[in-house]
């Protein structure tokens, strides 16, 4: 089929959303499926113009205040219309469609083109994190008009989709996240890089734990919360990824390693070699990070809230704290970190739990809602 994903962000840029798309594209160019993607242009024009044989075209775009990596497409909807109009696209696919999304859905919508929106950003909620609460409503407005115009929209976590069908979206189905369980996998431990970055304690002599968290640093990740962590005896605390608020953290957590952005086989290495994952975020969908550790056999601790309540199992594959209790994320911290059988027992669950959940399995699914709302939408186009 002829698909075209319009993306609110893509490379060079790399997150949750990006790492999708990619897997998305992969599976399709092995079907041999004619694909385009419709996406930001980069910072000064960067970025490639295939990827995984699906052409990209770019639009022009600014970035966000604040957050100068995040770009965000403009033009108006008729433009959109004739990238879709030009390439006629069996079904287009929204990643989690804000701005872009909007014009995108529209468009295809007076084209007669089905499209497949996927819930994946709580962008309405990042308001109060980012200083305009104001805003949260008028976002609020924009996800319901885009997923009540789309013909079927795929939500990545009973959480996510219970919250759309509460504000009126009814044609909702879950669609969750693979994992390549070949890359986040126990044997990357790395012994070396583990002694580099938590040498034995000078008071106990006893190899230190090392608490990991991995991800954006942005206000929406609530990363400072994990400062609750930092005088935990004989632990470390290894922060991997970037953003705007690495200064800010440096600052807030002085002990803490700061690992930079990471990807391919060192961000499996490292994961790998974590004792503990830690994710305070409480706007995640999903959480695909929580999911790569317990491929790696870490156990996890994350706040109880969004995604992790599908991904975690409490007492079993790790611990989900009640949002806002720091109190609790220690404790809960202490008691893995504290003993080592009862971590053996939560790593070994946790890497049990998520065998199955390949990509091309959950990619597979995607392309049966393809199929499904093609095929809804053919006895319209016969009258």
């Amino acid at each position: 089929m002829r698909i075209a994903i319009v993306a609110e962000s893509f490379l060079p840029q790399m997150n949750g959303v990006v790492h999708s798309v990619l897997r998305v594209l992969e599976h399709l160019q092995e079907r041999g499926d004619d694909v385009l993607v419709i996406a930001p242009a980069g910072d000064a024009g960067v970025g490639p113009e295939y990827v995984s044989g699906a052409l990209v075209q770019r639009l022009p775009s600014m970035p966000m205040v604040g957050y100068s990596k995040v770009r965000v497409a403009f033009g108006a909807v008729p433009k959109v219309r004739r990238i879709l109009k030009r390439f006629a696209p069996d079904v287009v696919h929204l990643a989690s469609p804000f701005e872009l999304g909007w014009r995108a859905v529209r468009a295809a919508h007076s084209l007669g083109i089905p499209t497949v929106a996927v819930y994946q950003t709580e962008v309405p909620s990042y308001a109060a994190r980012y200083g305009v609460p104001f805003l949260e409503n008028w976002a609020w407005e924009r996800v319901e008009k885009i997923h009540l115009l789309a013909d079927r929209t795929l939500a990545p976590s009973t959480f996510a989709l219970n919250q759309l069908r509460g504000r009126g979206i009814f044609d909702v189905e879950l669609w969750r996240r693979g994992v390549d369980t070949q890359r986040f996998n126990p044997a990357k431990r790395d012994d070396a890089w583990r002694a580099a970055v938590a040498p034995s304690g000078r008071a106990s002599g006893r190899p230190r734990k090392i608490i990991g968290y991995v991800g954006r640093l942005a206000a929406e990740k609530q990363v400072e919360d994990l400062r609750v962590l930092a005088d935990l005896p004989d632990t470390q605390l290894v922060i991997v990824g970037d953003g705007p608020l690495r200064p800010t953290l440096e600052a807030q957590l002085p002990s803490a390693h700061f690992a930079g952005f990471q990807g391919g086989e060192d961000l499996a290495r490292m994961v790998a070699s974590f004792d503990l994952f830690v994710h305070p975020g409480e706007f995640e969908t999903f959480c695909q990070t929580v999911q790569e550790a317990m491929a790696s056999g870490v156990p996890v601790v994350a706040t109880g809230r969004g995604g992790p309540l599908d991904l975690v199992e409490n007492s079993k594959t790790g611990w989900l704290y009640t949002p806002g209790r720091l109190d609790e994320l220690r404790s809960y911290v202490q008691d893995l970190i504290g003993d080592d059988a009862k971590r053996a027992a939560f790593a070994e669950a946790a890497l049990r739990s998520v065998q199955g959940r390949t990509w091309p399995s959950i990619c597979g699914q995607l392309v049966g809602h393809y199929d499904d709302v093609i095929a809804a939408r053919a006895p319209l186009a016969v009258r």
